[in-house]
């Protein structure tokens, strides 16, 4: 089920989003990092023939890379439970489903927005954000659930 927000509901939000975000960003990049020494690791291996490696140095970096990942996971399905959508992490874009004149669209906000100024239809994106007006004040009613 769909979960809609009103402005203010997704305005509430945001101090937990960001936080979730923060973890999903650095987690991800924590996770690459690891990925690319195992990866480098492989290659000596394969190129010097079996050249000998720390096995404990290579499991710290699997159980660090395998940590990094359940963080990332964990994080993104937090913010996804609260009904939001995850449309881009590395620039920690979040939408919120709303309903404005009885169409579907989306509060946008960005990490590092104190707050959520625009809004754009489902088949817009990023690109088409429009700077929120009084179309999203009073009004705009419940939130409701489909």
């Amino acid at each position: 089920m769909t979960k809609y927000f009103t402005l203010q509901e997704a305005e509430e939000c945001l101090p937990n989003l960001e936080d979730w975000l923060r973890t999903a960003i650095d987690s991800r990049k924590g996770a690459a990092q690891t990925e690319r020494e195992l990866q480098a690791i492989s290659e000596r291996i394969h190129l010097l023939g079996g050249v000998e490696i720390n096995p404990v140095k290579v499991a710290e970096k699997k159980t660090v890379h395998r940590v990094c990942v359940q963080r990332l996971k964990s994080s993104v399905e937090n913010i996804e439970k609260v009904g939001c959508l995850v449309k881009d992490l590395d620039m920690g874009l979040v939408d919120f489903p709303a309903w404005l004149a009885g169409n579907e669209v989306y509060l946008c906000w960005k990490l590092g927005e104190a707050r959520i100024e625009f809004w754009h239809r489902p088949d817009e994106g990023f690109t088409g954000r429009k700077r929120i007006g009084s179309e999203f004040g009073d009004s705009h009613g419940p939130a409701r659930t489909q």
